[in-house]
């Protein structure tokens, strides 16, 4: 019996008794994910680390659950990494850092032989000449290209297991295989109605990510013609988003299910669109005039500071801005086709939380606690052998969505599917 074989029976073995963690980042998310974790029995050990070591130590201390640790780690040097993994040992890392860290956590996981797990993927990078027609490097596009290495040492990695990409995938899934004959389009809409008290301008979540989310070219994927991208803030519509979010404004924006959605489902188009509003589409705008969006540093009174680093670390933390924070959250995925009759059939399927909801029931921020609950899950649903992670990079349109979607409803939050306009569907 190969070795890679060996290992694989080994993985399965564990993950069935035990499930050890070790989540790398104690900022909003990764707090979350501590906190969701802590209310589930099948987690028997979880280390948070962070380069701040005082912010891990406030994310365990807050839990008073013994299972619970703290440590220190810099989620951009390798060898920190790797030292960190073989100290706590764990079945499977959790990359709860920003999408710049990604790589380095991937490699030391493929270099220690650790299972792995994010919710954002590796960066792209756009195409030289031609960055707003053809793509570069996708999203992504790192992690896949080291599956064969990750296949022969009989480790998975589970890859964009977030909120989008995450559950929307999973909606997508669930789409396919229960609900449609033929899908014509997968648009996944993102919207909220957040507001937070005294601030003019306070996005709640990573404004590291949103500008590479919003400003990078935006990928659409067809049918006959792959992936391609388009000028930021695409296709501008507006979208009724459901629970009494309302109307806002949505464009298309760089966005990982657009990767992940075309391998594992047959769709003729597949984009994100992410409801922004007109205020933060202007704000955006301004920054990339500005030049505040570049990663590049500039040189600083003697000091080189990145334009985009020195703006994140002037806005408030999107952690701390729970109690300000009023509204609600949505995401979710509008699929269009023919239903299992061969009838045109459009559906939005979606997730909402409530701020109010989040905040006292775990003290956590709509946006973070959203997103945080799906690594959870994933990790529940494989230490009980019902997601069965190839050894490989996989996505979680790699599996089958219902046991996924209903851990959602057992773990206190509720999805939904709401009839949409069959209007320009073709039979």
């Amino acid at each position: 019996m190969c070795w890679a074989r060996l290992k694989e029976i080994e993985n399965t073995r564990l993950e069935l008794v035990l499930m050890k963690a070790l989540v790398l980042g104690a900022g909003g998310v990764g707090r979350a994910i501590a906190n969701i974790a802590s209310r589930r029995s099948f987690i028997t050990e979880l280390v948070i680390a962070d380069r701040n070591l005082s912010r891990a130590e406030d994310a365990v201390n807050r839990l008073k659950d013994p299972r619970f640790s703290a440590a220190q780690v810099n989620a951009a040097e390798l060898e920190d990494i790797r030292e960190l993994i073989r100290k706590a040992d764990p079945d499977i890392v959790i990359n709860a850092v920003d999408p710049r860290f990604v790589m380095p956590i991937f490699l030391a996981c493929e270099i220690e032989n650790k299972n792995y797990l994010d919710m954002a993927m590796s960066l792209s990078r756009p195409h030289p000449q031609y960055p707003y027609t053809e793509t570069g490097v996708k999203c992504g596009d790192e992690q896949f290209a080291r599956d064969w290495n990750w296949s022969e040492r009989g480790i998975y990695a589970l890859i964009g297991m977030g909120v989008e990409p995450g559950l929307s995938d999973v909606f997508a899934k669930y789409a396919s295989d229960e609900l449609f004959s033929r899908i014509d389009s997968i648009t996944v809409l993102d919207g909220s109605n957040l507001v937070v008290a005294g601030s003019d301008f306070a996005p709640s979540f990573s404004i590291w990510t949103t500008i590479e989310e919003c400003l990078n070219p935006p990928l659409v994927w067809e049918d006959g013609r792959g992936w391609y991208t388009t000028e930021p803030f695409s296709e501008l519509e507006i979208f009724d988003f459901p629970d009494g979010i309302g109307p806002v404004e949505c464009v298309n924006v760089e966005h990982e299910e657009v990767v992940l959605i075309p391998q594992k489902i047959e769709a003729k188009k597949v984009n994100f669109k992410y409801g922004l509003g007109a205020q933060f589409i202007s704000i955006l705008k301004t920054i990339h005039m500005l030049g505040m969006d570049r990663t590049e540093t500039v040189d600083v009174q003697g000091i080189q500071v990145s334009p985009r680093d020195l703006l994140a670390a002037s806005l408030p933390d999107p952690a701390t801005l729970g109690s300000r924070m009023t509204g609600k959250t949505c995401a979710g995925s509008l699929v269009k086709g023919l239903d299992k009759n061969g009838e045109p059939k459009a559906v939005y399927l979606y997730n909402v939380v409530d701020n109010a909801w989040s905040m006292e029931n775990y003290g956590d921020q709509a946006v973070v606690w959203q997103t945080a609950i799906n690594p959870v899950i994933a990790m529940e649903l494989i230490h009980e052998g019902v997601w069965k992670p190839e050894p490989g990079v996989n996505g979680p349109e790699w599996f089958d969505a219902k046991p996924f979607l209903a851990k959602l409803e057992e773990y206190g939050t509720s999805w939904h599917i709401r009839d949409e306009s069959t209007a320009g569907i073709v039979k």
